[in-house]
């Protein structure tokens, strides 16, 4: 069997590995949150605490996400992929065996040593595994964990919590962090990039204490207010921090993020496009659970199951998408997939304490359809114009900018339904308090609506012909409906 696999083309070994471990990385980070209030019991913890157990591991992320495409090029992407591995798996063992919520903190902070390093260094052996005609491909493989891992993470943690132990919502990572380790180990090939430069500590400096400043302050803002000191305090101290960070990366000669990427057009505007795509989606994530579970009384399997077939419609589209990228290009596929997004996050709007849950179920597939019409072309088009010496650095930022995405698209639709809630509530009945709750999620989700019609807009942006060289059709002339030549 393994003989097997190690026969297939190095680029799609490769894929193997860095979806395994881009798929533990974003399981991880929905599916503690399922077990938060079994950790509080357990552990005598109130609410304030708790919230270290996510916002720790998050701000370990943002510390060593920009500084892992400098330790790819410089010690090697096997090498980094692997150590990633090892202190991601390491830090589950440690979190499923914590004694007391400060050092499952402790280990969360850990976890995120490898979590922060996983995402950015495989995407960079991923590309330059694939050529740039390639890119759509590649993107169709990133797409997998993309779409499975966060909704998954719901199912799978509600079912350990309710059937097993909250431990095992850390222990399920070791089978696979382990198997992934031993494959990689055996089959991915070293690469270094010369030139790389020294390590640029001002950058880490500044980027270590602002991105995690600014996430933070997203995290807090929804419950204690965007008017809040402690928001306001660690928010303008992360902008400060980050533009001073601007000003030192564009004046050093060998920079830890390249920022000078974003004068390439297409890195810029599909990374715009990807911001929001990406905050969109987290945010859903977040509301529709919240909403079948406090409104509707769903146990958190029961809510995970209802929200899973956008996963199955995203996956279910991709090679359609893949096959459309090279014809139409980037630009039409991504506003067209923002608008039907839009629609789809529109139809939540109807959705009341009586509505089938099939009608759910359906909304979220289509709307993993209409994703995968914009996660495809802005992957393959994002790295259309990076040389293969960038790549580590352009995965960086681009892991970085969906970090930051994630959050800020949770923080402002959190934000706004616990203003309308409040709201509405105050103007209600007691016995119209429940439909009072329902209009606060509809605002929610229509806040989310108005961001995939922004994304339409910048979609527009994108020229196609700036992403010419991944948008070579590789499938035989056959296939592609062409006479082959004759012989």
């Amino acid at each position: 069997m393994f003989s097997r696999i190690r026969a297939l083309p190095y680029k799609w070994l490769v894929a193997i590995v860095f979806v395994s471990g881009l798929f533990m990385d974003l399981l991880d980070s929905t599916i503690v949150n399922v077990a938060l209030p079994t950790l509080g019991r357990q552990f005598n913890a109130d609410n304030t605490t708790l919230e270290w157990v996510v916002t720790g591991y998050l701000l370990s992320l943002a510390v060593w996400i920009p500084a892992s495409g400098w330790l790819g090029d410089r010690f090697g992407t096997k090498k980094i992929f692997l150590f990633a591995l090892a202190m991601f798996t390491l830090g589950s063992a440690l979190c499923g065996l914590a004694w007391s919520v400060e050092s499952l903190i402790a280990f969360r902070v850990l976890q995120g040593v490898g979590g922060g390093m996983l995402t950015p260094v495989g995407t960079a052996m991923l590309f330059r595994a694939f050529s740039p005609r390639e890119r759509a491909q590649a993107s169709a493989v990133l797409t997998i964990p993309i779409a499975i891992a966060p909704t998954i993470g719901p199912v799978l943690g509600g079912f350990l919590v309710d059937y097993a132990s909250w431990r095992w919502i850390f222990y399920v990572n070791l089978p696979l962090g382990i198997l992934a380790f031993c494959f990689a180990l055996a089959v991915l090939k070293e690469h270094t990039e010369p030139g790389v430069g020294r390590f640029d500590l001002w950058g880490f400096l500044l980027s270590a204490a602002g991105l995690p400043l600014i996430l933070y302050a997203l995290s807090q803002a929804p419950s204690k207010g965007w008017g809040s000191p402690e928001v306001l305090g660690t928010g303008a101290a992360g902008v400060a921090l980050l533009a001073a960070l601007v000003i030192v990366e564009t004046h050093v000669s060998q920079p830890m993020l390249a920022l000078r990427l974003f004068r390439n057009r297409m890195f810029r505007n599909a990374n715009v496009v990807s911001f929001m795509i990406t905050a969109g989606l987290m945010g859903v994530v977040f509301l529709l659970p919240l909403f079948l579970q406090q409104l509707r009384g769903l146990s958190a399997l029961e809510s995970g199951l209802t929200t899973f077939p956008q996963a199955i419609g995203l996956i279910a589209m991709s090679r359609f998408s893949t096959r459309l990228y090279p014809r139409i290009g980037p630009r039409r596929m991504m506003a067209a997939g923002m608008l039907g997004n839009a629609i789809t996050t529109a139809c939540f709007l109807l959705v009341g304490l009586g509505t089938s849950l099939w009608w759910i179920r359906g909304v979220m597939f289509l709307r993993g359809m209409t994703n995968s019409l914009v996660f495809i072309p802005v992957q393959a088009s994002m790295f259309s114009a990076i040389d293969r010496a960038d790549s580590g650095r352009a995965s960086a930022l681009s892991s970085t900018n969906r970090q930051v995405s994630a959050s800020v698209g949770v923080a402002v639709l959190a934000t706004v339904l616990a203003d309308r809630m409040s709201s509405h509530l105050a103007n209600a009945g007691a016995l119209a308090a429940r439909q009072a709750a329902v209009i606060g999620f509809h605002d929610a989700f229509f806040a989310a609506v108005l961001l995939s019609i922004i994304g339409i807009g910048f979609a527009f942006l994108v020229h196609d012909e700036d992403a010419v060289a991944s948008m070579v059709d590789q499938r035989p002339k056959a296939e592609r409906g062409e006479p082959a030549l004759a012989h």
